[in-house]
């Protein structure tokens, strides 16, 4: 930092003192003014006018006011238009005293708004130039009384012009700080976007891999000795289960990484084309399920067709782990007109008490993840039995990308 900065920074740290040191100065300026003849025979000459007790006091009064002038600038201003008014009506010949009420003024204009400005500043100039020339003991078209309609004027635009200027970077600063606040609290709200997304992910992952290795470590474990090859069987589906859960997971996990990682997962995220394959898996857990389709020839945004695997994963799985042994699960995927409606269906009698009992965040993420992409999920238990999912899901998705899962 500069020396000339230091020194500001002191003065705006102390505007007393700032003050002061303007007063001292037009102190000064007005006494070494009050000195000089401007008519002189050579023009301008100093030492040939002295100044009488009554200017010399109100050029010490007037210039000791503007001291004060930031903490009650409109009573500053009148004090010196008042000292002003009286030089110029009573002394002979006169000192510049009327360069105070000008300071005064140009601090009355940047400190207040337009209006007030127009108002003190007409009535500054009229007053002050009115004395001059009505009052004061000079003709009243000297060039002495237009000097002070000019500098009174100017004083008033002056300041007007500053505190136009410090308006404009007070603006500019609050529209950037503005600006800035919104970047971080958009950045923010795009972390939790993603952070629920990924959460929604791998509870899906999780929940749905993880029942069916449940259930046939079970079968596995209970016909082991009496049917050993079946319990052959049951561990080589727990196997393909942990695999695919595994891959799943590492395609997951794998979106966190940065864009330029050779790793970063280049498989596409599962959709309705692998529905089969999703229903198999069910059914070599021992849960019977039915796939009926309507929407043949339906092209799906990849992230509509995410949340419709998925709605569906998370049906089964409930289906898998609340409603009995004797459960059967079916699924239709429909269109209908602009939507694409996913049902999945049981008649387990476990499910009448929900599947959400213990604290379970299944239904809720299935909900947030159609509401994401402008569709409605409901679930309820079914009469006579059983539990019902259905989700109706845009064709054409109409949310921002970063609502929108992909891989």
């Amino acid at each position: 930092m500069s020396t000339l900065e230091r020194t500001k920074c002191r003065l705006r740290a102390h505007p007393m003192a700032l003050d002061a040191t303007l007063a001292t100065g037009v102190l000064v300026t007005m006494m070494a003014s009050s000195f000089v003849d401007p008519h002189g025979h050579n023009g301008a000459t100093w030492g040939t006018h002295t100044p009488n007790v009554l200017s010399l006091t109100l050029m010490v009064l007037s210039a000791a006011a503007l001291v004060f002038r930031r903490r009650a600038p409109r009573t500053i201003l009148a004090t010196t238009g008042a000292f002003s008014a009286v030089e110029l009506v009573a002394s002979d010949p006169r000192a510049p005293v009327v360069m105070s009420a000008v300071v005064a003024l140009y601090t009355v204009a940047s400190a207040t708004d337009r209006p007030t400005t127009w108002r003190v500043g007409l009535l500054t100039m009229t007053v002050l130039t009115a004395c001059a020339m009505l009052v004061g003991p000079m003709p009243w078209y000297a060039q002495e009384n237009l000097a002070i309609f000019a500098w009174t004027g100017m004083a008033a635009a002056a300041g007007d012009a500053v505190r136009s200027r410090r308006a404009f970077v007070h603006a500019i600063r609050e529209r950037a700080d503005r600006a800035e606040r919104t970047r971080d609290e958009e950045a923010r709200r795009r972390v939790a976007e993603e952070r629920l997304r990924i959460a929604r992910d791998l509870h899906d992952v999780v929940a749905h891999h993880i029942a069916l290795v449940n259930v046939q470590a079970g079968v596995a474990a209970h016909v082991m000795d009496k049917r050993p090859d079946q319990a052959k069987e049951a561990l080589a589906h727990v196997r393909e289960a942990s695999r695919s859960a595994l891959n799943e997971l590492r395609a997951t996990v794998g979106l966190l990484r940065q864009s330029g990682d050779p790793e970063a997962p280049t498989e596409p995220a599962p959709g309705l084309a692998r529905l089969d394959e999703l229903a198999d898996t069910f059914r070599n857990a021992g849960l019977p399920v039915e796939v009926a389709r309507a929407d043949h020839g339906t092209t799906l945004p990849a992230a509509v067709d995410l949340a419709a695997y998925r709605v569906i994963q998370e049906a089964l799985t409930n289906v898998q782990k609340h409603a009995g042994p004797e459960a059967k699960a079916e699924i239709s995927v429909v269109r209908v007109g602009p939507n694409v409606e996913v049902t999945v269906l049981d008649n387990g009698p476990g499910q009448d008490d929900g599947p959400e009992e213990g604290g379970g965040h299944g239904l809720l993420g299935m909900r947030e993840r159609v509401t994401a992409l402008g569709g409605t999920c409901t679930t309820g238990p079914r009469y006579g039995g059983g539990f019902r999912v259905h989700a109706i899901l845009p064709v054409k998705n109409r949310t921002a990308p970063a609502l929108g899962d992909s891989a």
